[in-house]
């Protein structure tokens, strides 16, 4: 069986807007993982432990810590993989370009000055592949300690199956005992007329929820940097189990084809997301 499709946009042109990366607005693929008191020094959480009401949250490490339960759910659902094979738990380490950079607040002095009846394009990000895996959470953590450093999550709800997608394997039911947040997207094609677009901060981790589809990751930077990030998943060695790729192609043979055709990502919002995000919270 293949793992990977071809969708073919049409001449079609998707922009999506970008938006800080939040629980709330990423509840419905899957976890955002954040310190939830980042203003809450340990010390003060044991002299005044209502701090961290209604937080589900414990005093640990002799009183040195605060842990924070439960911040991201992960589950394995391989044992309703066609193979038979088991998944087992792995962990990665992503080493990622920057695939794009954050614009500039203002354009060099050096760029030329838009012609007449003409304005300078707001730089875009092109998506070309969305991917899931199917019986998987799959846990991104930045390694980095660059308060500046960002990265891009895209994700996309499932459509409805079609009959040609009952090739590609999903599971259909979550066991009683996984405490998992969110019902299964299902077997379908990704909906690209409702892709989100969020910016993560150096202090967020992210969890795909399984089935979840998604861009493979987009760190954000100048050319020839790179971050670092620790990947968490299962995994049974069986492409079309762990992995299912979908292509989006543009009509590259009709006259006029350029990189204002496809799936595009705005960043010029990103400059105002750098400022409102990069500043320090106190600690109580």
């Amino acid at each position: 069986m293949q793992s990977r499709r071809v969708l073919r946009l049409g001449g079609q042109r998707i922009v999506i807007d970008t938006v800080p990366l939040t629980p709330e607005a990423f509840a419905p693929f899957g976890d955002v993982v954040q310190n939830p008191r980042p203003d809450v020094h340990p010390a003060s959480a044991v002299a005044a432990p209502s701090l961290l009401t209604p937080i589900d949250a414990v005093i640990a490490n002799q009183g040195s810590a605060i842990k924070y339960q439960h911040v991201s759910r992960q589950v394995n659902l391989y044992d309703q993989a066609p193979s038979g094979r088991p998944g087992s738990a792995i962990m990665s380490i992503f080493a990622c370009a920057a695939r794009a950079r954050i614009p500039d607040s203002h354009p060099p002095v050096s760029a030329p000055a838009p012609g007449p009846g003409q304005e300078n394009p707001e730089p875009t990000f092109a998506v070309s592949v969305l991917e899931r895996h199917p019986f998987t959470t799959q846990t991104f953590v930045p390694l980095t300690a660059n308060p500046a450093a960002r990265y891009l999550v895209v994700v996309a709800p499932t459509l409805p199956p079609k009959d040609s997608d009952a090739s590609l394997p999903v599971p259909d039911h979550l066991p009683p005992s996984a405490d998992y947040r969110r019902p299964l997207p299902g077997g379908g094609m990704p909906d690209l007329r409702r892709l989100r677009a969020f910016v993560a901060t150096a202090a967020q981790a992210v969890t795909y929820g399984a089935g979840t589809w998604h861009a493979p990751m987009v760190a954000l930077g100048e050319e020839g940097t790179a971050v670092d990030f620790v990947v968490l998943q299962f995994a049974n060695g069986v492409g079309v189990e762990d992995c299912q790729e979908v292509f989006l192609e543009a009509e590259s043979s009709r006259p006029g084809t350029g990189p204002e055709e496809g799936v595009l990502v705005k960043l010029g919002s990103l400059v105002e997301q750098q400022g409102r995000q990069s500043g320090n919270l106190p600690r109580l």
